[in-house]
């Protein structure tokens, strides 16, 4: 699989970013979510999933994944 860079709200060059693949899917770059309660909330998580939080405004660079 391959990513090209869509967007971040970054100054430093760290996380949260969007990337595209060449599959036809979007790869987000956030923060890990570990915590008990909210992983509580959580349904179906496969054992090769994982949950990352992005602020809603990095967002806007979803569109240019088409």
């Amino acid at each position: 699989m391959r990513l090209t860079f869509l967007g971040t709200d970054s100054e430093d060059g760290h996380c949260p970013t969007l990337y595209k693949t060449d599959r036809g899917t979007i790869v987000v770059q956030g923060y890990k979510i570990n915590d008990p309660e909210a992983m509580g909330d959580v349904r179906d998580l496969a054992e090769n999933e994982t949950l990352v939080e992005i602020p809603r405004e990095l967002l806007r660079f979803a569109n240019e994944g088409e």
